[in-house]
């Protein structure tokens, strides 16, 4: 009986090493992983955030500092330890530096990492004979068909050959370009679907 006992007692001690040595590993498997995460962020290094952006801002381990965050009419962003931040105008990488080094204060090499989760400063305008003209997310507007689309269509007396894109150039000039989109839809010349640039205005005579 002790002799059973004993291997008993052996088998429950060395089934809780196992335990304790798996979850003692368990940290390190995720340090491990976060520079590769880290390394692995990619940006559009053209992107530049703008008013009315809703940005996803991760601190890695810091639960109560992830959060999504709305830019403001101002440019501006708060966030806890940090205060206001100017985002306007930033590139998601510029940002997360920025971030960075006003948490150096509180925390030991802070990783964040800043994700534009809605881009609604970049718009497209369209006016003229669509059904709902204004101005339209570029994200849902990139090429004049889609623009089109996001505006309800065209209504009945609209000028389906005569629709114009106009692009604001350096120097305050502007660019021209015309679309028919009778012929678009005909399948004909299908390169003149531009795809458009944010602050385009599509016009719709």
């Amino acid at each position: 009986m002790k002799r059973s006992a004993y291997l008993s007692l052996l088998i429950v001690f060395v089934a809780l090493v196992a335990v304790f040595h798996a979850q003692a590993q368990a940290p390190a498997a995720d340090s491990a992983q976060a520079p590769a995460q880290a390394a692995g962020k990619v940006h559009d290094s053209n992107y530049s955030i703008g008013v009315d952006d809703v940005l996803a801002i991760n601190v890695w381990k810091e639960q109560e500092l992830t959060r999504s965050v709305p830019v403001r009419p101002d440019g501006k962003i708060s966030l806890p330890l940090v205060g206001e931040v100017q985002a306007a105008g930033r590139t998601p990488a510029q940002l997360e530096q920025d971030i960075a080094t006003h948490l150096r204060n509180f925390i030991t090499d802070p990783e964040v990492t800043v994700i534009v989760q809605q881009s609604n400063s970049q718009k497209v305008n369209v006016l003229g004979q669509v059904v709902k003209p204004g101005a339209y997310p570029f994200t849902t507007a990139s090429t004049v068909v889609d623009a089109l689309a996001a505006a309800g269509g065209l209504r009945d007396f609209a000028k389906k050959k005569g629709i114009t894109i106009l692009r604001s150039k350096p120097g305050g000039s502007q660019d021209r370009i015309t679309f028919n989109y009778a012929d678009f839809l005909k399948g004909k010349n299908s390169v003149q679907n531009v795809k458009l640039e944010p602050g385009d205005t599509v016009v719709v005579p």
